[in-house]
């Protein structure tokens, strides 16, 4: 019972559920090949995850804050695995973002992210009061940039822009001022122009492009857009039930255990599903918010930030591709999708947040 005070629930309990959504999802998904190897991976990393979830909540992680030679030194780890990345990892689906242990598929770029929020949350919180100074803002950039840059390179646009939302997360909540922010996004602008012009591959333009135009290319770059519309229209009220849908269990649909899971979703448990799916993630980040806005500490203060503004930016641009209304860059739900290292990335946090919020 002692054990239980510690536990955050209302910030615990939406997690928790999403996860057991996402795996029912990802069994109905398995019956129109009877291949349930990926539910069986899925469940073994849930609990491999609440477990982590649990060990990280009974230590008194405020040394995080403190020790800043350890702090570096996780730094130094995520970005050396995202490294070699680029030369370990086998290539999937044109991206290198992976590493093959068996039969499984680990990603570091969660983990990573999580990271970067306790890097960015320390760097702030003993800055606080010096954050008029733009230089500062850029410096803090710099943390940012070098992940950016590895996961661009796998390429892997939307893990990108997730760790891109979690610095502009941290840098809102740290008091920036209104002319340093429209500075950021001048930058930004100029840094897109560039990326279009030099780095995006054409894939990545015909995705935009197929997002401005879904008639492009009906049967190619836009067929898994479209089939997602169509089978988040088809699910009516309450769906077409587990294992019925069409789109979902035919093959229709792209990807439904992963980037599409929102749609398969939508698809079988109908718009009641969908409305409790994101229910739950309003709860979970409303739960984030609150902490945001309840302790003094600034680090706990911006690693809930920080961790809210992940959850938000992977959510939205899933949710969005799935809607037609974000162009497709390829990133699960978080807590949702299948994929060992996000879910495990996740409940990390949790874990992390947990025990911050409990000390302060």
């Amino acid at each position: 019972m002692s054990f239980l005070k510690k536990i955050n629930f209302p910030l615990v309990l939406p997690a928790f559920f999403l996860t057991c959504f996402g795996l029912l999802s990802i069994y109905s998904s398995s019956l129109w090949r009877n291949d349930f190897s990926q539910f069986q991976k899925q469940i073994v990393f849930f609990l491999l995850s609440v477990l982590a979830f649990f060990l990280l909540s009974l230590f008194d992680l405020r040394f995080l804050k403190a020790n800043s030679k350890l702090v570096f030194f996780f730094y130094l780890i995520s970005l050396l695995s995202l490294f070699f990345l680029l030369f370990f990892a086998p290539q999937i689906r044109g991206v290198k973002g992976w590493y093959r242990i068996g039969s499984f598929s680990i990603d570091p770029v969660p983990l990573s992210a999580i990271i970067l929020i306790i890097v960015l949350s320390k760097f702030f919180s003993k800055r606080h009061v010096h954050l008029r100074r733009f230089r500062l803002i850029v410096f803090s950039g710099v943390y940012a940039l070098l992940p950016v840059l590895l996961v661009l390179f796998q390429p892997d646009l939307g893990s990108a822009l997730t760790l891109i939302a979690v610095w502009l997360g941290i840098l809102i909540f740290s008091g920036i001022r209104l002319k340093h922010f429209f500075a950021l996004c001048l930058i930004f602008l100029i840094i897109f122009c560039v990326g279009w012009k030099f780095w995006l591959k054409d894939y990545q333009k015909q995705r935009i492009f197929s997002f401005f135009n879904p008639e492009l290319d009906p049967k190619g770059i836009s067929w898994s857009v479209n089939q997602s519309k169509i089978a988040i229209g088809s699910g009516g009220l309450f769906g077409k039930g587990i294992g019925k849908g069409s789109q979902t269990q035919y093959g229709f649909l792209s990807e439904p255990k992963t980037d599409f899971i929102f749609s398969a979703i939508s698809e079988e448990f109908g718009f009641f599903g969908a409305f409790l799916l994101l229910t739950l993630f309003f709860w979970l980040f409303y739960s984030l918010v609150r902490i945001v806005f309840s302790v003094q500490n600034n680090f706990v203060r911006l690693f809930s930030a920080g961790f809210a503004f992940l959850i938000l930016s992977q959510a939205f641009l899933n949710i969005g591709m799935c809607l037609g209304l974000v162009p497709v860059v390829g990133l699960p739900l978080p807590f949702v999708s299948y994929g060992g290292g996000h879910l495990f990335g996740f409940w990390v946090g949790l874990g992390i947040l947990n025990s911050l919020r409990r000390e302060h």
